[in-house]
């Protein structure tokens, strides 16, 4: 980085940074606030895909809910490492909320987050059974592999190369809820039981991406924190759910 540069203008040009000691404040809140998000909401997901692997009706779903849990987990552990170079307390932060505990399976609570749980806010509902697993996991397992589009770019060098590592994973938890769901759909009583749950998932998955014309947004991207906005993703999200539900005539 140049002498001249300012930092944020560094940042905003493509720049990298690659250690806590050369992170300015508002940056640093910004990026432990992403990867908190991160964090939790990949504990919850495990705590309630854990739930789930009893719902299996077969020792292939179980093998594979049980992968989701376990590589769910070993994600935010990787993320959670990150967070101890800032001076998270690693111990601490795990034991701080009972990560399995979810809202009524009524609630309506759009985008909302917790000040202390920044889990996304569909880790909140509850999973009722094994079609509600697997569309769960599709809906929101392709909103991840949007989402990571942003994370593996972004300008914390060790944390983009975390997010790289755990990027295909990401993207292996959605093939296996696609499997799932088109043995689902091959069954008039399985794509009975999947188009019920798609109506209750996907407006609450679709709140994960956040509200069009955030004010967050811009300061993100000048910080190389983000570089599309909420709407723009939420679309590419649509797109793909869209086609990969009309393939399996749901």
């Amino acid at each position: 980085m140049s002498d001249t540069m300012n930092i944020e203008d560094y940042l905003a040009k493509g720049g990298v940074l690659t250690a806590p000691d050369n992170v300015p404040a508002r940056y640093r809140g910004e990026l432990l606030r992403l990867m908190s998000s991160f964090v939790d909401s990949e504990l919850a997901a495990s705590a309630g895909f854990a739930n789930s692997i009893n719902f299996a009706p077969g020792i292939k779903e179980r093998i594979a809910a049980s992968r989701i849990t376990l590589e769910k987990a070993d994600h935010a552990e990787r993320v959670l490492r990150i967070m101890g170079d800032f001076g998270t307390d690693m111990a601490r932060y795990q034991a701080t909320h009972d990560w399995a505990s979810r809202q009524p399976r009524d609630s309506d609570i759009g985008a909302a987050r917790q000040m202390d749980d920044m889990r996304l806010s569909v880790f909140h509902y509850p999973i009722t059974g094994w079609a509600d697993a697997v569309v769960m996991n599709v809906l929101q397992g392709l909103a991840t592999g949007v989402q990571m589009t942003e994370l593996t770019r972004l300008s914390y060098g060790p944390l983009a190369e975390v997010f790289r590592e755990i990027a295909p994973r990401e993207a292996r938890h959605a093939e296996l809820g696609l499997e799932g769901l088109e043995r689902l759909a091959a069954t008039d009583k399985g794509r009975d039981a999947a188009r019920e749950a798609i109506t209750y998932w996907r407006p609450r998955v679709a709140a994960g991406f956040g509200t069009a014309g955030s004010t967050r947004f811009e300061r993100l991207k000048t910080f190389g924190l983000r570089h599309h906005a909420n709407e723009d993703l939420l679309a590419r999200w649509t797109r793909l759910a869209d086609g990969h539900l009309a393939r399996l005539g749901l």
